[in-house]
């Protein structure tokens, strides 16, 4: 049975510190001292040794008089996305789209400047390229990542490009920032992303969002096809369509209450 507040097995200082770590959001990405503690109701004494401690332990980051969540609060989440959500819905929806399109399927997250494969479905036959669960990739280079990135806030979307190192993968890798921001505004418009030999050589990708229940982009859906397999006009014409449906679907189970991407196509 829950305890109440009053229990003497309530603990008041880590009823505290997750108050902290809730105040932060995305109309507040950073902040101050006195912004913390009055939106968690504590003392900025009290607020002080708990944004002190937070950065300790890694899931703060400080900006001088500031302070900014880092990506080490996803591990907080870690449990409830291996047991369902996300992950394991997104797993049914990506194998049956695998299945007709006859192309191994992937799904990913945004993690500072790459983003990390977290679900796979692959064909049953071999391919020259097979990307693996937790690989990681420059989020510029590839279609995923553009996709993700198209979603980010300004703020967000300037620290990124502070933070990015923007080497070519392949010949055709697009690298200039200015070029990178334009292309942007576009993939958010038509709600998918299409890129043709910029991560690999000969690997052409196709990929779109997937919302939450609050409709926010939390990952991206695509596949990478050999160029001598796949033409761009194949890509859009028939892969696309069941695409944007395996994301319509995922978000359906989700309960997402935003734009689908059939919508916003």
């Amino acid at each position: 049975m829950p305890i109440s507040r009053e229990d003497r097995d309530f603990v008041q200082t880590l009823e505290r510190g997750l108050a902290v770590l809730h105040a932060f959001d995305a109309d507040h990405e950073t902040l101050t001292l006195r912004e913390a503690a009055d939106a968690a109701g504590i003392s900025r004494p009290a607020a002080r040794r708990l944004l002190l401690t937070l950065e300790a332990l890694g899931y703060l980051s400080n900006e001088g008089s500031s302070y900014r969540l880092t990506t080490q609060v996803l591990t907080f989440a870690d449990g409830y996305l291996g047991s369902r959500a996300i992950h394991e819905i997104a797993q049914r929806h990506l194998v049956s789209f695998s299945a007709d399109v006859d192309e191994s399927a992937s799904m990913s997250m945004l993690d500072g400047t790459e983003i990390v494969l977290v679900v796979r479905a692959p064909v049953n036959r071999m391919r020259a390229y097979v990307l693996g669960l937790g690989e990681r990739m420059p989020a510029y280079a590839t279609a995923q990542g553009r996709v993700l990135l198209a979603h980010l806030s300004d703020s967000a979307l300037d620290r990124f490009f502070r933070e990015v190192r923007l080497n070519p993968s392949a010949g055709r890798t697009l690298t200039d920032e200015t070029q990178l921001r334009a292309a942007l505004p576009g993939i958010a418009k038509q709600g998918w992303a299409l890129l043709d030999q910029e991560y690999e050589s000969n690997m052409r990708a196709i990929a779109a969002p997937v919302r939450d229940y609050d409709g926010a982009v939390v990952a991206s859906i695509g596949c990478m096809c050999h160029a001598g397999h796949v033409s761009l006009g194949e890509l859009t014409d028939a892969v696309l369509p069941r695409l944007l449906l395996a994301a319509a679907d995922i978000e359906a189970e989700l309960g997402a209450r935003g734009g689908s991407p059939r919508e916003s196509s």
